[in-house]
């Protein structure tokens, strides 16, 4: 994989500055993505997803979810850093991150965007899902994000939006979904895939699954490209 190739900039909201990660395309950009991170931060590879997505033609800004009590963090996937992931995800204020979340959608059309979607993974994924509830984005795209059904709140989903969840995930089991299902507007998709688990996507961990990860990408692809 190439470094990260994106800049660190700091955003002004009207309730606070947060660090972000932004990638530009090398061209003119198609639409935005305010792309939200997994429990372990602005790590290597969330820098180099926005890249991934930077690469198809979008603008993405990735905000720092954390920087209310941890600014800057990047953490692995085993350990202690395992423990802290799991330590700020018991803290995490869901409603605070939406509005990171819509004041980066916000930077983004004022800066020339006219299309803005979110892509979210695990913490990220159900994020993409609550911000989705608000005015401000014109698609949604979600990958494992876990416990969405208990929020009760899918029903009001304002915008487009797409689903991936892996079929061996033991964090989203079979009814959980089907809860889910039953939740989401007509016209919003939910896909399953069978053999993948947990973090399917990420090529940094043992989980990923390229076959399945390169599948829901086409599909996000296509998806937000087909929103007007």
């Amino acid at each position: 994989m190439k470094p990260p190739r994106g800049t660190d900039i700091a955003l002004d909201a009207p309730h606070g500055s947060f660090g972000c990660y932004l990638s530009r395309p090398e061209g003119e950009a198609s639409a935005g993505i305010v792309l939200l991170q997994e429990i372990f931060g602005t790590n290597l590879h969330i820098r180099e997803l926005a890249d991934q997505w930077a690469d198809a033609g979008f603008v993405v800004i990735v905000p720092d979810l954390f920087w209310r009590s941890a600014p800057g963090l990047q953490l692995g996937y085993d350990g202690a850093d395992l423990d802290r992931a799991r330590t700020m995800l018991a803290a995490f204020d869901l409603e605070a991150a939406i509005d990171d979340t819509l004041a980066c959608a916000d930077y983004l059309r004022a800066h020339g965007t006219r299309r803005v979607f979110t892509v979210g993974y695990c913490l990220g994924g159900k994020l993409s899902v609550a911000a989705a509830t608000r005015p401000g984005l014109d698609g949604a795209v979600g990958y494992y994000g876990v416990g969405i059904e208990k929020l009760g709140i899918a029903g009001n989903v304002k915008c487009p939006m797409m689903l991936h969840f892996g079929a061996d995930d033991p964090a989203t089991p079979a009814e959980a979904l089907a809860a889910l299902g039953r939740q989401l507007p007509a016209g919003a998709a939910l896909f399953r895939y069978q053999g993948a688990g947990h973090g399917f996507n990420n090529w940094r961990r043992p989980s990923h699954d390229a076959p399945t990860a390169q599948l829901a990408f086409a599909r996000s692809l296509a998806f937000l490209g087909g929103i007007g």
